[in-house]
C-alpha cells in the first residue's frame, strides 16, 4: 500500500490535484480512487466528497494498491456484431445501453470488453489500458456504428482524421413534433458544458461564456409523421450530446431523451433516446448499421 508522508509544502494543496502529481494518475482516476474508498488520511477513509479537501501540513496518506491506466486491462466479455473490418481497424454494432469502454477493470459490459474477446491484439493500442483502440464515443444509450483501431499506425491515422473532422458520420433520429421548417437545414451553433454530463447552446460572442465550442451539422427530413419527424443528421464536428442538445434547442428534442427533452419527447413508449449512428466512412473505410428493433418499434408507433 503506497504511503505518502505530508510535509509543510503540501499544506493547503487540493487533495485530488495532489494525488495526480504524487501518483502519476489522471484527475478522473484520482477521483475514482477516492470514490472507491482507496485513500485514507491518518487512518480515516476518504471519499469522493473529499476531492477538494485542503491537505494539512503534516500527516500520512495511504492509498490501496492500484494499477496505472496504461497497465489496466479490460476483461473479455460476450462478442458484438462486426459490421466491417480492414487492416488495423474494426467497425462494430454498438447496442443501446452499453458504454464504449470501462472506467474500472471490474466492468465487463462495455463494447471494448466484447471486442477484446475476439481481438485481444487491441489491448495497448492507442491510449491503451481501458481505452485501448477507442477512436470516438457514442452516448451509452445511443446505438450504431462504432469504429476502433486494432493497430497503432491505423489508430494514429484515424484519430487524426477524427480530429480534423474528416470522418463522415451519419445518424438517424426520431424527433418530437412535426417539423415545420425546410427539408434541409444547417445548424451552426456553439455549445458549452453546463454540468459534467450536460451541455447547453450558448452565444459564442458573449464574453462571460468560457470555452464555447462551435458545432456544425446538417439535418435532413426523411419522413413527416403526425406528431414526430424522422431525420438524418450528418455531423461535421463531434461534441458531447451535440445532436441531442441542438435539436432540442430548435424545438424538436430527440424522442425518449429524458435529459434534454420534455413530455412530448418522452412519448411513443421510447425506452431511450431514439438516436442511431447509421453510417461511418473515411477513405477506404465504410460501415453501416441497420435500425435496431427498439428504434423501429418507436418509429412504427409514431406512424
Amino acid at each position: 500500500m503506497p504511503t505518502i508522508a505530508l510535509g509543510g509544502a503540501d499544506a493547503g494543496a487540493r487533495l485530488d490535484r495532489f494525488l495526480v502529481d504524487a501518483l502519476g494518475v489522471s484527475r478522473s482516476q484520482a477521483r475514482r480512487l477516492l470514490a472507491s474508498g482507496a485513500v485514507s488520511l491518518e487512518g480515516r477513509t476518504l471519499g469522493y466528497g473529499d476531492k477538494g479537501l485542503s491537505l494539512p501540513s503534516r500527516g500520512v496518506l495511504e492509498v490501496a494498491p492500484f494499477r496505472l491506466p496504461g497497465e489496466q486491462r479490460a476483461q473479455a466479455a460476450s462478442a458484438l456484431d462486426e459490421l466491417a473490418s480492414g487492416p488495423g481497424w474494426l467497425a462494430v454494432d454498438k447496442p443501446a445501453g452499453r458504454p464504449v469502454h470501462p472506467l474500472d477493470e471490474r466492468e465487463t459490459d462495455t463494447v471494448l470488453n466484447a471486442v477484446i474477446a475476439c481481438h485481444p491484439e487491441i489491448h495497448g493500442v492507442g491510449e491503451g489500458g481501458l481505452r485501448s483502440g477507442v477512436l470516438h464515443r457514442l452516448d451509452t444509450d445511443t446505438s450504431g456504428v462504432l469504429l476502433l483501431g486494432t493497430e497503432d499506425s491505423q489508430w494514429t491515422r484515424l484519430r487524426e482524421a477524427f480530429r480534423r473532422h474528416r470522418v463522415e458520420k451519419t445518424y438517424r433520429a426520431i424527433l418530437a413534433g412535426r417539423y415545420q421548417g425546410p427539408e434541409e437545414m444547417k445548424l451552426d451553433l456553439a455549445v458549452a458544458r453546463h454540468r459534467p454530463a450536460k451541455v447547453r447552446v450558448v452565444d459564442e460572442a458573449r464574453p462571460r461564456v468560457s470555452r464555447a465550442y462551435p458545432i456544425r451539422q446538417q439535418v435532413r427530413v426523411l419522413e413527416l409523421l403526425r406528431e414526430a419527424t424522422l431525420v438524418e443528421v450528418r455531423i461535421e464536428t463531434g461534441f458531447l450530446h451535440q445532436i441531442r442538445v441542438t435539436l432540442a434547442h430548435v424545438g424538436h428534442a430527440v424522442v425518449g431523451d429524458a435529459l434534454y427533452g420534455d413530455a412530448p419527447a418522452l412519448a411513443f413508449g421510447a425506452p431511450r433516446q431514439m438516436l442511431h449512428a447509421a453510417h461511418i466512412g473515411y477513405e477506404e473505410i465504410s460501415a453501416e448499421s441497420p435500425d435496431p428493433k427498439d428504434f423501429t418499434a418507436v418509429l412504427e408507433s409514431a406512424r
